[in-house]
């Protein structure tokens, strides 16, 4: 069985159809990419899976179970997590802060009230940042980060929830040529702690890291298959890839 399995998502604002019966089949541990013009539908389609939007029509399968209508903490408590476009941190806040709200946001008040478990998460915090090459600034304030640093912050904030499934959308928007290949060093090794869906307009980026591609144009999947499939699927060529 997929770890996420989507058939016939339907999202409609009104009369207008953003999501037509789009369908996703991801497997435990597998990169995916979810790919298109602008205006295809991605960024709805990633946020009805995280529970941002709740779709129209469809279902949503993760884990086994049905989470098409279910609120965003079920699918956090069955093990996903996401980083959305535009990062959301607090610039007064440090980088071993952010990271230590993150390890206790599902814990219950009484713990977050006493401090309890601020040594419990030390150590995979530490390894976290590690990971994320932060570590050297978890005593900064994360408005001090360059963007790309901010961004990296942001999914390791939502890896230090040991996510079965993570979400990035667009995770490397804005950043330089240089950062844009760290983060996808960053990511490789995550292969085999989770399986990830990207969103994502830089192909070149996204074609050496993904397993699988998913291809939206005006919300409906026009292709599925390997980056090569992809790559060599003229309809796709002539929709998409012609664009960039």
């Amino acid at each position: 069985m997929a770890l996420l399995e989507i058939s016939d998502l339907t999202k409609r604002y009104g009369g207008f159809v953003a999501l037509d019966k789009a369908a996703l089949s991801v497997a435990q541990g597998e990169f995916h990419g979810l790919i298109g013009p602008n205006g295809s539908g991605k960024s709805t389609f990633l946020k009805c899976i995280a529970g941002a939007h709740l779709p129209s029509g469809g279902s949503i399968f993760f884990a086994g179970q049905n989470i098409a209508n279910a609120p965003v903490r079920t699918r956090i408590k069955a093990g996903m997590s996401i980083k959305f476009q535009m990062t959301s941190i607090i610039p007064d806040l440090t980088v071993y802060d952010h990271m230590l709200l993150a390890c206790q946001s599902r814990e219950p008040l009484g713990a977050l009230v006493a401090s309890r478990s601020r040594k419990a998460h030390h150590d995979r915090i530490a390894a976290t940042l590690r990971d994320f090459c932060l570590m050297d600034r978890c005593d900064h304030r994360a408005g001090q980060l360059s963007h790309g640093e901010q961004q990296w912050l942001e999914i390791a904030m939502a890896m230090a929830l040991d996510p079965k499934l993570l979400l990035l959308d667009e995770p490397t928007a804005g950043m330089s040529i240089e950062e844009r290949r760290l983060t996808g060093d960053l990511l490789r090794p995550l292969r085999g702690s989770c399986a990830i869906v990207i969103v994502e307009h830089d192909l070149d980026f996204i074609r050496n890291l993904v397993d699988r591609m998913t291809v939206l144009e005006q919300g409906q999947i026009i292709a599925a298959g390997t980056v090569d499939e992809i790559q060599n699927n003229q309809k796709v060529q002539d929709v998409y890839l012609k664009r960039h």
